[in-house]
Parts: C-alpha cells; structure tokens; sequence
C-alpha cells in the first residue's frame, strides 16, 4: 500500500461515523412508535371489552324489566275489557231501568243515599242459596287450639289468603288503621322483632272496625264514606267497602254497602262495623241494622264487583255475640259473655236451607277465658286465625258432612 492508504481509511471512518448514528436514532424512533400504537391498541381494547361487559349488564337489567312491563301492560288491558263490560253491563242495566221505572218529572233524587250512585245493587233477600261447589260440611267440634304469640293491640286482625300463598301472613292492628304487615312465613311472625322482618303495606284510606278480609290477592274492608256526618257527606250508618290490589297497591273497586241504618253486629264486639268472611264459596258479609236490631244479618258478595247478590235476616242475636264465621256457606255465630269466659258457636243459619239449627252441632272453644275481636277461617287449612285480647290464636276444626246426624 502507498503512503496514501492510512488517510483513506481515516476519512472513510468519519463518514461512515454520522451515517451510523442516524440509522440508530431512526430506530430508537421507530420503536417508541410502536410502542405507542400497541399501548393505544391495549386500551382500545380495554374500552371495547368495558363497554361490551356493560351492554351486556345493560341487556341483562332491561330484559327483567321489559318482561314486568309487558306482564303490566297485560294486566291493564286485561283491566281495561273488565272495565268496558263493565261499563256495558251498566248501561244496560240504567237503560232497563229507565225503560221499568222513569223518573217522575220534578221528582227530587236524592243522591247521596245508600241507594244512590256508588251503591251497588241489594239483591234478593231471604232467598233459598244456590251452591256453586260441592261443598257440604259443618264444623263438628274446635278441636285444638295454639297460642303463637301476643302482638299488638286489643283489637286487631290476622289471617292467611285461602287464595294465596300458603306461608304468608297478614297482621292488621287495630280498629282504626292504615298500615298492614305482610311476613313471608309464619316463623317471621313468631319472631321476638318480628315487625322487622315484615313489609308495609299502606292503603290510602284507613279502614274501621276488625273485619277486613283478604282473599285473592286483595285486601276488602270497610271505611267511613267521604265527608261524614254533619259535613254534606254519607249518613254516619253507612259504610263504603274498597276492595285493594295488595301487590299494585291501588284501589280497584269500592261501593257503598246497600244497606241503611248499620250498626256493629255483635253485641260484645262494637269495634267491628261489618264482618268480610270467606269460605269455599267466596265472600260473605256479616251485619246488623237498625231495621232488626236484634238479629244478625248475612249478605253473598260478588268479589269481583262487590256487588251484593243475596241477603238473609238470620235468627242469630247479637246480644252476647262477639264474632262469626262462614263454612261452607253456614254462617256460625260465635257467643260469650261479658267478663269474658268460655266462647261458643251458640247459633248457626245455613244459606242454602241444607243444615237444620236442630242438626247443627253447637262446640266450645278450648277452655281459654278470653274474648275475641276476630275469628277468620282458612278453608284451605280448615282452621280459624283468632284475636284474642292482643293474642294471636289458631284452632284447628273437626269437620263432618251436613247430612251425618250430631
């Protein structure tokens, strides 16, 4: 090599020196580019995969919900038909009515009577009742009894809905109230806090006295009409019943009762107004009036409408009574004596003519000095739910055919 050859080798050295670092600084470059992009692929994925998750959580919400509002929506047009053959029935009936009896011209209404609009029909009275099952029992003797528990006041009301869940119960305190308890199950009930384990249900007009009635999912009772006596309103004797869907909550019906004059049935019992009772049958109605002071009286009620289909005038006193039942369509008047003793079934009246008063069996009650402000019987169960003095009762019944001799 010429004396050249080590000045060449420095000069291609310096070149190729710059031209070495570029090339790493272009990668270096390239790679955080990279980096980069795969971080924001990372998170684009990430935000795919949350807002997938929360349609999925947004799916799962909305198809319960959409499930509920179709079954709502069912249930209104379901309302919705009943309540247009309703209405039709009722115009037929007002257009029958105008046809059969006019109204003299000048004739004064007067529309706040028991008869007038928002009563409903009284049916036929002291008529013989057809069955509509085959049922054909009477109580044969109160066989056992159990003491649950002691709550509340004096005066109350508990029960189960022969139509509806087997295990819940239903507690409503006092003569005079707005608010019922629901347990799930009778254990709750039994609890020492039992009223934390239980749900409110809150009507929007106070009932009075202790005959409420739950049946079918709804809770019947009694109230005093709007306005009251002395404001304009519904005599002080008369009673409106209203018929609430416990699960919606709301007032499906309500009527004033058609009869005039209402006093408290029982003559031991003043908190209880009217008396709802169900049997195998549906809806009774057990009440007095000024009319007949003396005796009792029985109404068939239509559950649906609260129309009243038939009435009886029984032979059962009110003196010395304290509570009733229905069986089988048989009413059984329950008596006592004041200070309170033994009670028994001293008067029985049989609807449908089947059970004679001579053939009835006429039981005590355990032995047990107490008085009742509710008896409520389970036909489901065969078994009477009683307040007893703030005590919460349960007897068992015996029963026997209508046709077996005593």
């Amino acid at each position: 090599m010429g004396p050249r050859a080590p000045l060449l080798l420095l000069l291609l050295l310096w070149w190729s020196g710059p031209l070495g670092g570029q090339q790493q600084h272009l990668v270096e470059y390239m790679e955080r580019r990279l980096v980069a992009l795969e971080e924001r692929l990372a998170q684009c994925q990430d935000q795919s995969s949350r807002h997938a998750a929360e349609l999925r959580d947004f799916k799962n919400k909305m198809l319960p919900l959409l499930e509920v509002a179709e079954k709502e929506r069912e249930a209104l047009r379901t309302e919705a038909d009943t309540m247009a053959g309703r209405v039709d029935r009722l115009e037929r009936e007002v257009d029958y009515l105008e046809a059969q009896s006019p109204a003299l011209p000048c004739e004064e209404v007067n529309e706040k009577a028991p008869g007038g609009p928002g009563a409903k029909g009284k049916g036929r009275r002291n008529e013989k009742y057809d069955m509509v099952t085959d049922c054909g029992y009477t109580i044969s003797q109160v066989r056992s009894m159990k003491i649950l528990k002691r709550f509340g006041g004096a005066a109350g009301l508990w029960t189960k809905d022969p139509l509806g869940p087997p295990e819940r119960i239903y507690v409503l305190d006092g003569a005079q109230n707005d608010t019922a308890l629901v347990f799930p199950r009778l254990r709750d009930f039994t609890l020492a806090m039992a009223a934390r384990k239980a749900s409110r249900v809150r009507v929007p007009f106070p009932w009075v006295g202790t005959g409420q009635l739950v049946y079918g999912g709804f809770l019947y009772y009694a109230r005093r009409p709007p306005g009251g006596p002395g404001g304009g309103g519904e005599p002080e004797d008369t009673l409106q019943l209203i018929k609430f869907h416990l699960a919606n909550r709301t007032v499906v019906d309500s009527s004033v009762f058609p009869a005039e004059g209402l006093i408290p049935p029982y003559g031991l019992t003043a908190d209880t107004v009217i008396d709802l009772a169900a049997d195998e049958e549906g809806l009774w109605a057990v009440y007095a009036t000024r009319e007949d002071d003396r005796h009792l009286c029985l109404a068939k009620l239509d559950p649906q409408t609260l129309d009243t289909e038939q009435q009886w005038d029984t032979p059962c006193p009110r003196e010395n009574a304290e509570a009733a039942f229905v069986i089988c369509g048989t009413l059984y008047v329950v008596y006592n004596t004041r200070p309170a003793s033994r009670a028994r079934v001293q008067c029985s009246f049989d609807a449908s003519g089947t059970l004679s008063p001579e053939r009835a069996a006429l039981p005590y009650f355990p032995r047990r000095y107490g008085a009742h402000a509710s008896l409520r019987y389970n036909p489901r169960e065969r078994q009477l739910y009683a307040w007893d003095d703030g005590y919460q009762l349960v007897y068992k019944l015996e029963l026997r055919r209508k046709e077996e001799e005593v």
